[in-house]
């Protein structure tokens, strides 16, 4: 078997009685499908030895997050022989030849470290949808975005993003990558537990001279929302903190260390004021959640040894970060969505 499809399963035991047949369909003489369970109480295991016995599954026991359940679950693979690791969330539904074009690419493509399709909303198939769209890119301050998707803003597909793109990173609810790779670069970021690991991940391959590209050819179909819904304080939290980590992981063998700090600093004061929107728009578990942020931050946060920046600054050029195309929208707009 050449690519392990992993899903990380958590409590979700009803998606993957709806999803699982299509991807096992679409897996066969490609990859072997295995499910992790982070210790589910839902039933998911007994479900997966009811219905699907053959798919081999790896109960992890407890919580780990998104971060330390992948890593934990791709460990045990290691010596298995794959090629490529398919990070798949349990919520996606996958039509005919979705895995074909992924694997086609990474194969005629060497260089490329990570791959992914169009992501696109199941509720609105003809939309793309919120968490990944068409590959994202990041602006100067380090908000990330969507081609597909502006903040709130979502658009449908009509064909703009059907050309192969070289982005910042691509969403982990379906993300290809290389097996040696992973093991490489060990893996997501563990102090993440979950959202934008994959970015941090998507960067740091690029950063060491691989590229991640969106390969449109490939397309499935995202319900999303599954384990923490969108307004969730905790989602709010873990995306305000984890973006901080990234950054300090990232930006210094990206632009330089002086250069990454003053951005940093920049970056905690623009989460000011979105926090205090926040508090004056009553929303108090909001601004209590970017509080809680940067707290962890300058709990867990490290910033690169010095040696670590100068040896990797001269692989990755500043337009790995390309500006966001929606830098010039007013004030009004951005507070206009909270």
């Amino acid at each position: 078997m050449k690519v392990a499809i992993v899903i990380l399963n958590w409590n979700t035991k009803d998606y993957l009685s709806r999803f699982l047949p299509g991807l096992l369909k679409e897996a066969d003489g490609m990859g072997e499908v295995i499910v992790a369970d982070s210790g589910s109480d839902d039933g998911s295991l007994e479900m997966m030895a009811e219905k699907f016995p053959s798919v081999r599954t790896i109960p992890l026991g407890k919580n780990y997050g998104f971060t330390g359940g992948y890593n934990r679950a791709l460990a045990t693979l290691d010596g298995e022989g794959f090629e490529y690791y398919l990070l798949i969330n349990s919520d996606i539904e996958v039509p005919e030849g979705f895995l074909e074009p992924l694997v086609e690419w990474m194969d005629s493509h060497p260089e490329c470290g990570a791959c992914g399709p169009k992501l696109k909303s199941f509720r609105d198939r003809s939309s793309f949808e919120y968490a990944g769209a068409a590959g994202g890119l990041m602006d100067r301050n380090g908000y990330p975005f969507c081609r597909g998707r502006v903040l709130r803003k979502v658009e449908k597909d009509e064909g703009q993003y059907d050309t192969p793109k070289d982005v910042l990173w691509v969403s982990g609810a379906c993300l290809l990558t290389r097996a040696s790779l992973w093991k490489e670069f060990g893996g997501l970021d563990d102090r993440f537990f979950a959202h934008f690991e994959e970015i941090d991940y998507c960067w740091r391959l690029q950063r060491a001279g691989h590229k991640v590209t969106v390969v449109p050819r490939s397309e499935v179909f995202h319900i999303g929302g599954g384990t923490l819904p969108q307004d969730s304080p905790r989602k709010l939290k873990l995306n305000y903190r984890n973006n901080l980590l990234a950054m300090q992981n990232n930006l210094p063998g990206t632009v330089g260390r002086t250069a990454a700090k003053r951005t940093v600093r920049r970056r905690m004061i623009l989460d000011g004021f979105s926090a205090l929107v926040y508090l004056l728009s009553l929303k108090f578990d909001c601004f209590k959640a970017v509080y809680q942020a940067h707290r962890e931050f300058r709990s867990l946060g490290r910033w690169p040894e010095e040696s670590m920046v100068s040896r990797i600054k001269g692989l990755c050029p500043i337009d790995l970060i390309p500006l966001a195309t929606f830098r010039k929208r007013k004030l009004f707009d951005f507070l206009h969505n909270f």
